[in-house]
């Protein structure tokens, strides 16, 4: 596979797993226990490795999420702990959560040795969420807490190269959303009011910006020979299976 090919094959393995410790109820429990609802601990865990910035510029680097739900998020989260605090206790449930279910892979040493070439390889510009993820030390260092938090930089990589690649197709972001899979049930999900535009009239720019998202998020796969991208993808896929059979634990 190309370097661009090759971020198309592992895109779905990617959010498979670099999302889900976000939606484990354990997570949800941390929020509880620091004092913040889901909403506000998802905006902070994510925006917090920016620092304790504004709102508006936590709002421009996550990108598809409505700056007022942004804002919302951030300013509750703000009133009870520092942003780079609740950054830390996310990035501490990523861990936990690869820890808990990645370790018994039994390619997780590989796909951590590959997966970690294309990270810290990735060309951050215009990339801020990404670059401060990157930057934030890892709070243990067991294989399955590493593919975990690797599988999150390069869904947060994607996520910033989908962002650059909708921009530069002239979409805004609930645009994008709206012409993508889930329409308006995602642009409620993401805090946008209607009304929404017709998405009838946006769906070609869409699919070009889909198609720009692989080109870019492919140039740090660029890391690694075709072998070794061949081998990647298909550990990405394997991790991901492994976890099909998972269940919600009650909260």
């Amino acid at each position: 596979m190309t370097p661009e090919q090759t971020a198309a094959a592992v895109k779905a393995a990617v959010l498979t797993l670099g999302g889900a410790f976000s939606d484990d109820p354990k997570t949800m429990r941390r929020a509880r226990q620091i004092g913040l609802t889901g909403w506000a601990f998802h905006v902070a865990g994510r925006g917090g490795a920016l620092g304790d910035v504004r709102a508006d510029t936590v709002a421009a680097a996550l990108g598809f999420i409505a700056p007022d739900a942004v804002r919302d998020g951030w300013e509750a989260a703000r009133k009870v702990a520092p942003p780079e605090e609740i950054a830390a206790h996310n990035l501490a449930e990523c861990c936990r959560w690869g820890r808990e279910h990645l370790e018994s892979f039994d390619g997780v040493a590989r796909l951590v040795d590959l997966a970690e070439q294309v990270v810290v390889g990735a060309e951050a510009a215009g990339m801020p969420l990404f670059a401060a993820w990157r930057a934030m030390p890892l709070p243990e260092d067991s294989p399955g807490a590493r593919a975990a938090v690797l599988a999150h930089l390069l869904m947060e990589h994607r996520g910033q190269a989908h962002l650059l690649a909708i921009r530069a197709s002239g979409l805004t972001p609930l645009e994008a959303i709206i012409a993508g899979p889930e329409g308006e049930t995602g642009a409620t999900a993401l805090g946008w009011q209607p009304p929404y535009p017709h998405f009838e009239p946006l769906v070609r720019r869409r699919s070009w910006a889909e198609a720009l998202t692989d080109r870019i998020a492919g140039e740090a796969f660029r890391s690694l020979d075709q072998p070794d991208r061949d081998e990647l993808a298909k550990l990405f896929d394997d991790a991901a299976d492994s976890i099909k059979h998972l269940t919600p634990e009650p909260a």
